[in-house]
């Protein structure tokens, strides 16, 4: 069986985790977590970076640093994960849902304007696939209205919007190094882009259980005391050096993914091209990271029927979100906004096929000609 995802690896985790262990801290901010939050510094050129113990928790994090309150109404796609909800939803937010783009399943930006209200607090789009959302008229919005904007890059490390690394163009960001993302930080993993200075020190006493340990750390104060609301948002030390193994390859591993990206999309051409299915769009404005590659196909049924018949070939391929606003659970923490006419829709076409780091040709072969043998 050629599974969907196999997690990455360099082949030097394990000598840094045991570098890791010899060190005598294991529970956060030390020396690997401060190697991997000053390469993205340099890398992604944001303010700060703070690693987390996931994305979800980097959203949470987001979410504090704004003040959310009961009542407050946050704009997102409703194509996305729960966590992207959920955030907000913990801290009393209403969710108004906003269709997608049927190229990109991002969310549609010309949609966003008529959902605001005196309630809005912030807009969250989400780079799906590693495609870059059109963040230039968002945040136009967004200065106009005086919103927020935090990205939700889980998938997009390694990817650009006009030259700029997705989650560094609004005021905040969150990246997953979750194991199905290119990165991972063993299993789990997260990071908060800090691009607005004015967020930094309420953003190192929020990770810091609500404490100014960070200061104390660094001479500014002689102890440190409880000086605000937080919670635990340090990863060990062995996250991040699992993390370190992976950044110091990080563009071989981008290549090596968008080589299989690349090989997909030459054999399903002629699918394309003939009308059978749709391949993922590829703005100009956009570089992607090849987190993922998929097709749509004509109906939820045919796709049920794609994703069976690949598995009986020894092919795992998945389907991806079902719609927050579809979901028992939505419906009642959130609204949608207009009407919905792509979601739905898009999101029951969608297979995801398999593709990791290190895949090798005769593998990525057996998917291509698994699908291609369905469509024959």
């Amino acid at each position: 069986m050629i599974p969907f995802n196999r997690p990455p690896s360099t082949g030097t985790e394990s000598r840094y985790i045991e570098e890791a262990l010899t060190q005598g801290k294991l529970s956060g901010d030390g020396p690997f977590s401060q190697l991997c939050q000053r390469w993205f510094e340099r890398r992604l050129g944001c303010e700060r970076a703070f690693l987390t113990p996931s994305c979800t928790h980097a959203l949470e994090m987001a979410a504090l640093l704004i003040d959310v309150k009961p009542g407050d109404e946050i704009i997102m796609p409703s194509y996305t994960f729960v966590s992207t909800a959920n955030a907000f939803v913990l801290r009393g937010a209403r969710i108004v849902f906003v269709d997608i783009r049927p190229d990109t399943m991002n969310i549609d930006e010309t949609l966003i304007e008529p959902a605001i209200t005196e309630k809005t607090r912030a807009i969250v789009p989400v780079h799906y696939a590693g495609v870059g959302c059109e963040m230039d008229p968002i945040m136009a919005l967004a200065n106009r209205y005086g919103l927020y904007v935090i990205e939700d890059a889980a998938q997009g490390m390694m990817s650009t919007y006009k030259d700029r690394p997705l989650g560094t163009i609004g005021h905040l960001g969150a990246f997953s190094f979750h194991e199905t993302k290119n990165y991972t930080s063993g299993g789990e993993g997260g990071l908060l882009i800090v691009n607005d200075a004015s967020f930094t020190n309420r953003a190192e006493i929020i990770r810091e259980k609500g404490t100014n340990r960070s200061q104390f750390f660094r001479g500014m104060v002689d102890k440190y005391s409880w000086v605000g609301v937080g919670s635990s948002y340090l990863p060990s030390e062995l996250q991040a050096a699992y993390l370190w193994a992976q950044l110091n390859l990080a563009e071989q591993i981008r290549d090596n993914r968008l080589a299989i990206w690349n090989g997909y999309h030459r054999a399903f051409k002629l699918l394309i091209s003939r009308g059978v299915v749709e391949g993922p769009a590829l703005p100009a404005a956009s570089a992607h990271n090849a987190h993922m590659y998929f097709l749509k196909v004509r109906d939820l049924e045919e796709r049920t029927t794609l994703i069976d018949h690949l598995k009986q070939s020894g092919v795992m391929a998945v389907f991806h979100y079902v719609p927050l606003h579809a979901t028992p659970f939505g419906q009642t923490m959130g609204r949608f906004h207009g009407e919905e006419r792509f979601t739905s829709q898009e999101s029951e076409r969608l297979v995801r096929l398999p593709v990791w780091y290190g895949m090798s040709v005769e593998e990525q072969e057996q998917v291509i000609q698994s699908l291609l043998a369905f469509f024959d």
